[in-house]
């Protein structure tokens, strides 16, 4: 068995730096959804507090209860005291307006979430999946451990001030992948721009109803393309926002934290500088999408002679405009040959993009099919040919 490395591609351009980008944020980042790629990184490993973006988390969750169908988005929640709109917690808070006793659609709860920013309807969900918030929060840092956010910790489901609220715009932008990856038919509801709930129990709720409909996103109203996901503002946090806009098929994903502009409206319009600046200076080349044959890989002891691999996820590079594919190679490399048996799905190598030898990007190999083992007198005969040096 033998290393073999196959190169895939070479380029050699000159390549040309490109100016930085500039925000009053705090925070700020900015990435490929494709490549992975990070376009924009400022301060972006501290940890903040993240308001209401906090929610994209407990969306999270529920989202998966939802997949694993443990859930309808007919089912009812029931809405306890902690939860009424007269808990004096809610007063400055973004909420739906719920009463204790009722009841509410998971749909309900969910658009509640994204275009109202709705606290107490994050509690209902916590409490329906937990039993209480509290607990819910224990799901909350699981599952961010199992996305792969190592840092963030969580001390509620809404985003309310409290010391473990605390995420990092880089995990921000991992936990939006996960749920713009993980859950594409829920996904389509962030671009929700308006939302009139048509549950409220008492006359004040209604009056209040109807003046809050719109969703806190602006950005879906300013920038073509923008279809979620989720702000936040606290006095002390400053306001934040988790976008992501699809242009021309390339989507890119923009996190900022700590902006200390005027409203809601200014917030869209510094991330839309952010977003413009991501797709005017760089560009996006995707080489292979799953199901594209990359490599024929020989195997050892197989009932076929070949393994096809393919990706798991496209691969793609995002690079600055100025420099096109300057100073890029793509190479396979995998072990030559895979011993059987081999499972559909599982990784027999790798693909590699280098820039000017850089390693930039990098993804597994996998099996397109499965490769089953020879029987005995088959394992025979081979090692028998390959004695006589025939294959």
């Amino acid at each position: 068995m033998k290393k073999k490395i196959f190169v895939l591609l070479l380029l050699l351009i000159t390549n040309v730096a490109h100016a930085e980008f500039s925000t009053r944020a705090k925070s700020a980042f900015l990435i490929d959804h494709e490549s992975g790629t990070e376009i924009v990184a400022k301060n972006a490993d501290e940890l903040m507090p993240p308001s209401s973006m906090i929610k994209l988390m407990t969306l999270a969750v529920l989202f998966d209860e939802i997949k694993a169908g443990n859930l309808t988005m007919e089912d009812r929640l029931f809405v306890s005291e902690n939860a009424d709109y007269n808990n004096p917690l809610w007063y400055p808070a973004s909420k739906i307006c719920l009463v204790e006793g009722q009841s509410i659609t998971v749909r309900d709860a969910i658009l509640g979430l994204i275009v109202l920013s709705g606290g107490d309807a994050s509690v209902v969900v916590a409490e329906k999946l937990a039993g209480s918030e509290i607990a819910f929060t224990d799901l909350m840092q699981k599952k961010a451990r199992e996305i792969g956010m190592t840092q963030s910790t969580f001390g509620n489901a809404s985003g309310l001030p409290n010391p473990n609220n605390l995420m990092t715009s880089r995990e921000l932008a991992m936990l939006a992948d996960y749920i713009i990856t993980q859950h594409s038919d829920i996904y389509p509801m962030f671009a929700t721009k308006r939302f009139e709930f048509k549950e409220y129990q008492t006359d004040w709720c209604r009056d209040w109803g109807r003046t809050h409909t719109m969703n806190y996103n602006k950005l879906l109203f300013i920038m073509p393309g923008a279809d979620g996901l989720k702000t936040g503002h606290t006095e002390d946090g400053g306001y934040g926002m988790v976008a992501s806009v699809k242009i021309g098929g390339r989507r890119l994903i923009g996190v900022i934290n700590g902006f200390r502009g005027n409203g809601h409206d200014a917030l869209a319009a510094e991330m839309k500088k952010l977003l413009n600046y991501g797709y005017t200076t760089t560009t996006n080349k995707v080489f292979y999408r799953p199901g594209d044959k990359i490599a024929k890989i020989p195997v050892w002891y197989g009932r076929q002679k070949y393994v096809i691999a393919t990706i798991e996820k496209p691969f793609a590079i995002t690079l600055p405009k100025e420099d096109g594919l300057s100073g890029l190679r793509v190479l396979a490399r995998y072990n030559d040959p895979v011993p059987a048996p081999v499972k559909k799905g599982d990784k027999v190598g790798e693909i590699i993009a280098e820039k000017n030898g850089e390693v930039i990007v990098r993804a597994p190999l996998i099996a397109m099919d499965k490769v089953s083992k020879t029987q005995f007198f088959g394992r025979v005969f081979k090692n028998i040919m390959v004695m006589l040096g025939i294959n």
